[in-house]
């Protein structure tokens, strides 16, 4: 295949190198203008909202993902293998699982379980682990340490299902010493590993159901400075 793809219109060599990726396509646009110099919109098919420019000189690029494990499995799969961009950090929101987590604390997941059948398109016989690339998770940890910040670094749960119909599948991936729960990290680890890229899931707590407290969708999208600064910083020690 080449570019333009079916769901990203940027040219060849549109991106940067690293691309940081949120959720949201309109976290994304705020990380553009309040962090980046020079920022140009280099996609906005179906309002995924991708962005290139330049924080404290070097190129950044900053890409929506979507929602799920198969949203962030299309884009992550055509940034690493039709354009050529090298590093992906997931920049996004998880709900707790511990109990040592509270609102706004920053979770870098090494490893990510999953309920999802991603996996098995690679007829592996057994059971895959998706991890984190070490030069990404290491480099993320030291730019943590220079900003002051104390990241909790650890498993996580990629879920497919965001409504369970199982009430009692939080307390049991809890009991397993899993930090938190998202819905994309696995498939990025997993398309990374395949194409031999670098991936990394960050994410900001933005409700711990367990204590009953939560952000709202404005604060989600508006916040999180310590995560996308410690991010970009990490983005350009690379």
């Amino acid at each position: 295949m080449s570019v333009p793809t079916p769901h990203i219109s940027a040219k060849s060599g549109d991106f940067a190198k690293t691309v940081l990726m949120p959720g949201d396509p309109l976290r994304a646009k705020l990380i553009a203008e309040k962090y980046l110099d020079e920022a140009v919109l280099v996609n906005e098919v179906r309002g995924m909202l991708g962005y290139t420019g330049k924080y404290k000189g070097v190129p950044v690029s900053v890409m929506a993902s979507g929602m799920g494990m198969p949203s962030i499995g299309i884009y992550s799969y055509e940034l690493f293998n039709f354009y050529d961009v090298d590093n992906i950090i997931r920049i996004g929101s998880a709900g707790a699982l511990s109990p040592d987590l509270d609102l706004y604390d920053i979770v870098v997941a090494m490893g990510t379980c999953t309920n999802s059948n991603f996996a098995s398109q690679y007829g592996l016989n057994g059971t895959y682990a998706p991890i984190a690339s070490f030069t990404l998770l290491s480099a993320f940890v030291d730019t943590c340490k220079k900003l002051d910040i104390v990241p909790h670094v650890g498993n996580i749960l990629t879920s497919d299902a965001f409504y369970s119909a199982d009430s009692t599948c939080n307390e049991k991936w809890q009991s397993m010493g899993v930090l938190a729960v998202e819905m994309e990290a696995a498939a990025l680890y997993m398309n990374a590993a395949k194409a031999k890229k670098n991936a990394l899931a960050v994410c900001t707590i933005s409700d711990c159901p367990f204590k009953g407290t939560e952000t709202t969708a404005e604060e989600r999208q508006n916040s999180f400075d310590e995560m996308m600064t410690a991010a970009l910083e990490t983005a350009i020690s690379l």
